[in-house]
């Protein structure tokens, strides 16, 4: 199996508790890489990409944010060597965006009209029975 890539600096401890998530979660993205793309859309072949870069953050994200499992160091040599995504974690700190799938969608410049996208809409805002998906990550509703 292939190992994460990484600086020659030797990762901290706890470093051994991660790394098989983190090496599992880099084999999904290499599958999801190399999936056969016949019959999508051009955006639908990149949904499952997004899922797992957003999966393999939130993880990294919760270990340190919420059960406080990793040290400082290990989080921040996670977040130097680009296995989580610092911006997107930066995000979920924020109130209102503790759900956010991917930064396309908050960026105005993406969408027609200036707007968020489709999927920061709160579910009680939508028609009910409206089945909404996100064209940049394929999200169906990451406001709450």
């Amino acid at each position: 199996m292939p190992k994460v890539k990484r600086s020659r600096k030797p990762p901290p401890d706890g470093w051994e508790l991660i790394e098989p998530t983190l090496d599992e979660l880099d084999q999904k993205m290499r599958e999801a890489e190399t999936d056969p793309h016949e019959g999508k859309r051009k955006v639908e072949a990149l949904w499952p990409v997004f899922r797992i870069h957003h999966q393999r953050s939130r993880y990294i994200y919760d270990l340190f944010y919420r059960r406080k499992a990793i040290s400082r160091e290990l989080y921040e040599y996670c977040l130097k060597e680009k296995i989580a995504d610092q911006n997107l974690i930066a995000k979920w700190k924020k109130q209102g965006y503790e759900n956010l799938c991917c930064l396309r969608c908050i960026q105005v410049r993406d969408t027609n009209f200036g707007a968020n996208c489709i999927c920061r809409v709160p579910r009680s805002k939508l028609e009910s029975g409206k089945i909404v998906e996100c064209v940049h990550c394929g999200c169906r509703g990451c406001s709450g």
